[in-house]
């Protein structure tokens, strides 16, 4: 049986990702919940807000919807370790609200050093 969803159902999703993540984190690993993205895993973190995102928009995808995370720079390495995941949390109620995979790096805190996020999408497809 095929499907359909309409747009705003998929604007719907994202528009909440936008509205509610206030921390973008550097991860170590894939985490599972809002203790190992903001903890456990954790290598560097800045806070974000709405203005961080555009969208939602029409996607890459055929059908799709996304919304696109900004650039961060200059983020400050807070842990040494291996980088393979971004994650969005909402701080005020230990929320983990989206978790992606990043470009393998290796980071290393030192006090001083930065890693710079790319922007990237959000893509949600029928």
């Amino acid at each position: 049986m095929a499907e359909r969803v309409a747009s705003e159902v998929f604007d719907a999703a994202l528009q909440y990702i936008e509205d509610n993540a206030t921390k973008l984190i550097v991860c170590s690993a894939e985490p599972t919940t809002y203790t190992e993205a903001n903890a456990t895993y954790a290598l560097a973190d800045v806070v974000i807000d709405a203005t961080d995102f555009t969208g939602p928009a029409a996607g890459d995808v055929s059908g799709g919807r996304k919304t696109t995370v900004a650039a961060q720079t200059g983020v400050l390495i807070d842990t040494s370790g291996t980088a393979t995941h971004i994650a969005l949390v909402k701080t005020a109620t230990s929320a983990l609200i989206h978790v992606a995979t990043c470009t393998s790096q290796a980071l290393v805190a030192n006090g001083s050093n930065t890693v710079n996020v790319p922007a990237y999408d959000i893509e949600i497809d029928a």
